[in-house]
């Protein structure tokens, strides 16, 4: 089992694509990238914490791959706004990757680095990659919360 973590705006749509993925055995929402100990979804929002909205992913690399997981992420967001998704704006909205090893910081450099060249975006990619440090669980209410409200 390996772990991968994400940032791309709000965390409901982006934990929602991420479980449907064969090779996903688990995802959470929460935060990442601050400096406040067990944030509240309140303090990240209010933008004092430094945290992002990250989903965390427990994935089989026998089934899925880190790459494909990244591939996934640039699809399901702009990675050239910053700070921001759709209506979503604040520092908690960023687009971020946080990797766990070394051979994670490759391929995301590499991948990003792929898009960047790609010339399918008009403006340039903002994402960050940075070292995962502390992951905290958001507020039970915000797993699964598609699910919970009956969207699929």
């Amino acid at each position: 089992m390996e772990i991968a973590t994400f940032a791309a705006g709000c965390f409901w749509g982006i934990e929602n694509t991420y479980r449907r993925i064969e090779g996903v055995n688990e995802t959470f929402s929460g935060y990442a990238g601050g400096s406040t100990e067990n944030p509240t979804y309140e303090q990240v929002c209010s933008g004092q914490t430094g945290h992002a909205e990250v989903v965390q992913v427990e994935f089989d690399p026998n089934i899925v791959t880190y790459g494909e997981l990244l591939e996934v992420f640039w699809t399901i967001h702009d990675p050239t706004t910053l700070n921001r998704q759709g209506p979503d704006i604040g520092t908690q909205y960023r687009s971020a990757i946080y990797f766990h090893s070394p051979e994670q910081e490759q391929a995301a450099t590499a991948s990003k680095a792929k898009h960047e060249d790609s010339g399918r975006r008009m403006n340039p990619i903002v994402t960050e990659i940075t070292q995962a440090g502390p992951f905290y669980k958001a507020e039970e209410y915000h797993q699964r919360y598609f699910e919970k409200q009956g969207h699929h």
